[in-house]
């Protein structure tokens, strides 16, 4: 009971998430309702024009061709549509030429699967055996069956595109901009507070760790958010809704954005553990203070650069070279520094030629990166 009722609320904060604003929640609602009314009409109309042995594939075939995009509805319209096709000729021809029997029922099988492996017929492959048994079997290969039941899909196939060209799928272009904002936001973010932890006297090993794990969970997000782009890419397509100023440049740019973020996510993740390890070795403790305080400056500046690149409008090309231009040469002082620093122990050195390593492999991966996004732009 506990449980029956937890789902009923999850389902209520569904429901009110979708009514209070865009976004997926509304989005699958909307679909969902329009699936519901293109498979009525689709029924409606199939069971009135046509007989009832095929008025089920009129609202199937809806269901079929109402996809999240109008464009993947389109592609796996066409391909069940065609696939439908060669079911029905499959049948159609075989019932002709040798009747129907056991044996060439069994025929039609292998050779609509075999068929149905075509690359071109997408997932809908397996329909052209579905769509033979039922021209085989139910209409015994006949014309008149077989031209009944492509009315059927026809009339489902335009109720369901019908559906999008009355309410199309909304554009979330600014929405899929915003979530590498944040993206980079938390990454800067970050990138401070390992600033304030190299500083501190007594860092807070606890939390040092909770962004070790917590940087699994941004690797996870980044594969979202590129998720997320690639289906607003593709949801431009044939969409009917005019389309966003700059959203053939922005989104784009976006993605390479995410990919330049898991590059550079790889090194802060680096940096973390290094951290980490010289905190339970008690290494950290004694690095100099000169070198955590340039080092720490170093930080700062890079991550001043990654909201530069993250930001929603183009970057300004001029002066995030700046910034990283200045963090380079910080970071290169600080590497003399430690060259020529006497008396420090391997094991500080090797601490310190990590972290130094990290940050410059971050440095260069940002340089070369926000030039890839800045191409897309």
């Amino acid at each position: 009971m506990r449980r029956m009722w937890s789902a009923v609320t999850e389902r209520a904060d569904y429901l009110r998430r979708a009514a209070r604003g865009a976004g997926a929640e509304r989005d699958e609602v909307l679909l969902g309702a329009k699936t519901v009314v293109a498979a009525m009409a689709a029924w409606v109309l199939a069971r009135h024009l046509l007989p009832p042995s095929v008025s089920t594939f009129a609202p199937f075939t809806a269901l079929v061709a109402l996809q999240a995009t109008v464009y993947r509805s389109v592609r796996v319209c066409v391909q069940y549509v065609l696939a439908m096709a060669a079911g029905a000729t499959l049948a159609a021809s075989l019932a002709a030429s040798a009747g129907v029997h056991g044996w060439t029922f069994g025929f039609l099988t292998l050779v609509a699967l075999c068929i149905g492996r075509i690359r071109r017929f997408g997932q809908q492959g397996t329909q052209v055996a579905v769509v033979g048994f039922f021209a085989f079997s139910s209409g015994q290969g006949q014309i008149a069956y077989i031209g009944h039941l492509v009315a059927s899909v026809g009339i489902g196939a335009l109720c369901g595109l019908a559906a999008h060209l009355v309410l199309a799928p909304a554009r979330h272009t600014h929405r899929r901009q915003q979530a590498v904002t944040g993206l980079y936001t938390t990454m800067a973010q970050r990138l401070d507070d390992l600033a304030d932890t190299l500083e501190a006297g007594d860092p807070d090993r606890d939390h040092l760790r909770q962004w070790r794990r917590d940087w699994h969970g941004l690797s996870a997000e980044c594969e979202r958010i590129r998720h997320a782009i690639d289906t607003e890419i593709e949801n431009g397509r044939m969409n009917p809704r005019r389309t966003v100023g700059g959203a053939g440049e922005a989104l784009p740019r976006a993605r390479e954005a995410v990919t330049v973020a898991e590059r550079g996510m790889d090194h802060l993740r680096s940096m973390t553990r290094t951290v980490d390890y010289a905190l339970d070795s008690g290494e950290l403790g004694n690095l100099p203070a000169t070198f955590r305080t340039r080092f720490s400056a170093v930080l700062r500046a890079v991550a001043t650069a990654l909201e530069e690149i993250g930001q929603a409008s183009p970057t300004d090309a001029d002066r995030l070279d700046a910034q990283i231009d200045g963090a380079a040469a910080d970071l290169e002082r600080v590497q003399r520094r430690e060259r020529t620093s006497p008396g420090a122990s391997p094991a500080v050195h090797a601490v310190q030629g990590t972290l130094l390593t990290d940050a410059g492999r971050l440095l260069v991966d940002l340089r070369s990166g926000w030039q890839s996004v800045a191409g897309t732009s």
